[in-house]
């Protein structure tokens, strides 16, 4: 079996991530316990501070896993997408799609599970803030390259959109988290898109 040598044995790195994924994705940072983490992984604690390092560790490395898997989207539409308007289309409705999975707790991993921390956590808190940062940072280079290219209107302010952009994301996370369902989310993407391509000129 590939995967991390731990307490004489070697066990699946890919499956305990998934396994630990979705106990922080559940609970929080701050709400998961080593002793919940190791139940649910099906290894020892010595196990997982050999692999990790510590529990901040195996967050880091659970909110990689996440990024590679179930939040992959987002890395997918800026990958595939040249235009910024069609960006904006996908990610809005792909969010939709991802965050009511009902294979999933519910919103975005990265989003919730550490809106409020102890001072413990501070510094997983400041990894979450700079990723989703780093996202609105993205939003606003791709429309302002399309604004500079003459694709988008003159004068658009890609830094006021990218800001729009990721407060409808984060709350459809949030709203995610509290029940609603993929049609709900999916109205909510296209109410805001409706918005979003009048800025765009694309009416």
């Amino acid at each position: 079996m590939a995967g991390v040598r731990g307490q004489g044995r070697k066990f699946d790195l890919e499956d305990i991530l998934e396994k630990a994924m979705f106990v922080f994705w559940r609970h929080g940072y701050d709400g998961t316990s080593v002793s919940t983490l190791t139940r649910e992984m099906g290894i020892g604690a010595p196990s997982l501070y050999a692999a990790f390092g510590s529990k901040e560790g195996l967050f880091l490395a659970v909110v990689e896993h996440y990024n590679n898997g179930w939040g992959g989207f987002m890395q997918r539409v800026f990958e595939e997408e040249e235009r910024a308007s069609d960006l904006i289309h996908r990610l809005l409705h792909e969010a939709a799609d991802a965050y009511a999975h009902v294979d999933c707790p519910g919103g975005c991993l990265i989003i919730s599970s550490a809106t409020r921390v102890s001072d413990a956590g501070q510094q997983v808190a400041d990894r979450l803030r700079e990723l989703r940062n780093a996202n609105i940072d993205r939003l606003e280079a791709r429309i302002g390259a399309d604004v500079d290219a003459g694709i988008l209107p003159a004068g658009l302010d890609a830094r006021a959109v990218a800001e729009f952009l990721g407060a409808v994301v984060q709350g459809m996370s949030h709203r995610a988290r509290d029940g609603a369902t993929v049609a709900t989310l999916r109205t909510v993407a296209g109410m805001a898109w409706d918005s979003v391509r009048v800025l765009l000129g694309e009416t």
